[in-house]
């Protein structure tokens, strides 16, 4: 791996607690011979994770970035140069990007487990628009995230022959089912599936799925129920020019739903006033948490922190500049999604709320950055 000669000194090894990132980091196989490495594979990771911190968007940027670090900040990732932007470019696309995952998620999977509460994950997909080409479709990754901290504790690709559904079935089986007992996972109306159903209730955990036109037979049904004579619970926000109210009802599921271990169905209402203007939006829920576990206040309180993974793909987009990125070549699209995922990650769980604001930060403290990246 190439270095800048002016800033190149020997490589150090750092101290490594276990659990740490640059141990989950570790854990990623080196796809470079043996020969001709220079740096270790976690050293170069952390790097171009802390510019992503600072809001590095490119290969460029982060090799700008990396250049900015002092001899100090190099060795505590076990680096004795700055890593140069064309040396990463070409190792990130023959990168493991599944392992990657699943050394992240381990990091962030063991960051989650402290923080009290039951745990529930938000569930959907984005498409890497940018890595388009004229040759290859744009890559597409599912991530779970949990609802109470923002942070991203698993991704997988879809495979390009198929869709989200079977690959939140993956996500799923790449958890322990110690760690899942228990939990809620929460998904929108492309997944509201019997196999997907059956996969989380058999990991011990609940589904709170949405009913929409995918399911006209199970959505007709479930609107022609007497919800008129149902008590409902309502709450009302307002904020950001507009009041929402959200009203909900929830009763016993019917036999006829038929996903596996349902419990309840739900009708959900918003109605949103902006500018005078007023809309409603009716969904329906089916779940398989009871009316003791979950009732119509939890119902809608997991329903609205699911649209916290719109808040991850929108920052994604709007603050990295993700469907624009022009990395195409191998994993390399895939790899520098997961940094930008593990990024928000670790600022989300250090209390940041703003993370553009959070990447000029460090982009003016790139020591900071390394500092973050070594005691979150």
């Amino acid at each position: 791996m190439p270095s800048s000669r002016a800033r190149s000194v020997r490589a150090t090894t750092p101290s490594v607690l276990p659990g740490s990132l640059l141990a989950c980091l570790a854990q990623v196989p080196d796809p470079r011979h043996r020969r001709g490495v220079r740096y270790p594979l976690a050293g170069l990771l952390a790097v171009a994770l802390g510019a992503v911190v600072a809001g590095a968007r490119s290969f460029a940027a982060v090799g700008q970035w990396a250049k900015a670090l002092t001899s100090d900040d190099l060795a505590a990732v076990g680096l004795g140069g700055a890593p140069e932007a064309s040396g990463l470019r070409k190792l990130f696309a023959r990168l493991d990007a599944k392992a990657l995952d699943l050394a992240v998620a381990c990091y962030a999977w063991c960051r989650v487990r402290q923080v009290a509460g039951r745990l529930v994950l938000a569930i959907d997909g984005k498409a890497l628009r940018g890595a388009r080409s004229a040759t290859q479709g744009a890559p597409h990754l599912v991530a779970a995230v949990h609802q109470g901290t923002g942070a991203v504790v698993g991704q997988v690709a879809v495979d390009a022959k198929s869709n989200e559904i079977p690959a939140l079935r993956e996500l799923l089986a790449g958890f322990d089912p110690a760690d899942l007992a228990g939990a809620v996972v929460t998904a929108d109306a492309m997944h509201t599936q019997h196999d997907t159903a059956k996969a989380v209730a058999d990991a011990g955990a609940c589904y709170v799925f949405t009913v929409k036109g995918n399911q006209p037979g199970l959505h007709r049904r479930l609107k022609a129920l007497p919800w008129a004579d149902v008590p409902a619970h309502s709450t009302t926000q307002r904020g950001h020019g507009r009041q929402t109210t959200r009203t909900i009802k929830a009763v016993a599921a019917p036999a006829w739903t038929g996903f596996p271990a349902a419990a309840q169905v739900a009708q959900l209402r918003r109605t949103t006033t902006r500018a005078g203007k007023k809309t409603v939006e009716v969904v329906y829920l089916v779940t398989s948490a009871d009316h003791l576990d979950a009732p119509p206040a939890t119902l809608a309180a997991w329903v609205q922190g699911h649209w916290g993974i719109e808040a991850l793909h929108w920052t994604r987009d709007v603050t990295y500049d993700e469907d624009r990125s022009r990395v195409r070549t191998g994993q390399a699209p895939h790899v520098m999604a997961t940094l930008r995922n593990t990024a928000i990650t670790i600022l989300r769980l250090a209390g940041w709320t703003n993370i553009a604001q959070a990447n000029r930060h460090h982009a003016y403290h790139p020591s900071e950055s390394i500092t973050c990246l070594l005691t979150s």
